[in-house]
């Protein structure tokens, strides 16, 4: 009975060989891209990974205090985002040799959760970062329940009869027949399923209203804040802060303007003047920098800063209702009201 066990569970893990191998290659993979092929763990290149993951920030669910905590302060962001590329080149790795596949099973569904909470509100076109954290999760889980296979390293160290295979432990670390009955492991079978299941329909829900209501997806189109407009001793002082969007690119500020009560400009600012600010007009609060760009002012996802405004022509403005008014290069504009101290 107990070898006609051992060779289902060995089939099984035959089974799922494809999910083992492609889901270790898509985390072993983000380490090979960001160590092997590109150096994206040095804060001073474009494609630091530590901006990407500031990008995560503005709908977040449910991690977004770790994140705003690791984007204002700098170092700590890097050793955790070295720590993540490291995890995910071992977890990657080792799903895909099938060495202590349970564990690393429960690592893949750890950084797909991560993932999902993460990012899963991101993805211009097909809810990208969404799908692969779900699949990550559903993989993690089927793996867990199945081990490996014939193929893999646990399989050669039970043929070798390795002392660690002789524990107990193993058949929850590694590989082979679970020690529960048929009938607990068909109930957690199933409590895996539907709660992956609620997990997937309640994301999907949340970040992209998928099941009722309107569809929204917060990637297509940029959305920038505007918060604390005023202006004191002719000096404009605003902060802005960018929660929706493209994340692979910023939003392009080409106008800058104050409105009167008549929504009349009475001081202006171009994308060409805004390509020239200088970096102590910018006070920036995360990894994720505003800053000029060649023909206009550049605010990443997830970027928040104070922008400062020095003008004569605004030490003449009278106690009226003035409004703040930004332009993107898509034409899309934001205002807020100025309070004049």
């Amino acid at each position: 009975m107990n070898s006609k066990i051992s060779q289902s569970y060995t089939m099984a893990g035959m089974f799922t060989l494809s999910l083992r191998l492609v889901v270790g290659w898509t985390y072993f993979s983000a380490f090979w891209r960001r160590l092997i092929l590109a150096n994206k763990l040095d804060p001073e290149t474009a494609g630091y990974i530590g901006e990407k993951f500031n990008h995560f920030l503005p709908n977040a669910l449910g991690i977004k205090p770790i994140i705003l905590h690791l984007v204002e302060n700098p170092e700590a962001l890097w050793w955790a985002m070295a720590s993540f590329t490291i995890i995910e080149g071992i977890v990657g790795l080792l799903i895909m040799l099938g060495f202590f596949t349970r564990l690393m099973s429960i690592g893949v569904f750890g950084l797909a959760m991560g993932i999902l909470l993460g990012s899963g509100w991101l993805g211009t076109t097909c809810l990208d970062e969404w799908q692969i954290g779900v699949l990550g999760i559903a993989t993690g889980f089927t793996l867990f329940l199945t081990g490996s296979g014939r193929y893999s390293l646990d399989y050669y160290m039970q043929k070798k009869k390795f002392a660690i295979t002789k524990k107990g432990v193993f058949s929850w670390l590694g590989s082979g027949a679970i020690p529960l009955s048929t009938k607990l492991l068909s109930k957690l079978a199933l409590v895996g399923a539907l709660g992956i299941l609620f997990l997937t329909l309640f994301t999907n829900q949340y970040f992209h209203g998928g099941l009722w209501g309107p569809l929204h997806n917060k990637s297509v189109k940029p959305i920038v804040e505007i918060s604390n407009a005023n202006i004191k001793k002719g000096v404009l002082n605003f902060e802005v802060f960018r929660v929706e969007g493209v994340d692979a690119y910023g939003s392009f500020l080409i106008g800058i303007a104050i409105l009167d009560e008549d929504n009349t400009s009475v001081l202006s600012f171009s994308g060409a003047e805004l390509s020239q600010f200088k970096p102590e007009m910018i006070d920036n609060a995360y990894v994720a920098k505003v800053k000029p760009g060649a023909h206009s002012l550049i605010i990443p996802l997830g970027a928040r800063a104070k922008l400062t405004i020095k003008n004569d022509r605004l030490k003449s403005l009278k106690h009226n209702n003035y409004t703040l008014k930004l332009t993107d290069i898509s034409g899309i504009t934001w205002e807020q009201n100025i309070v004049l101290k």
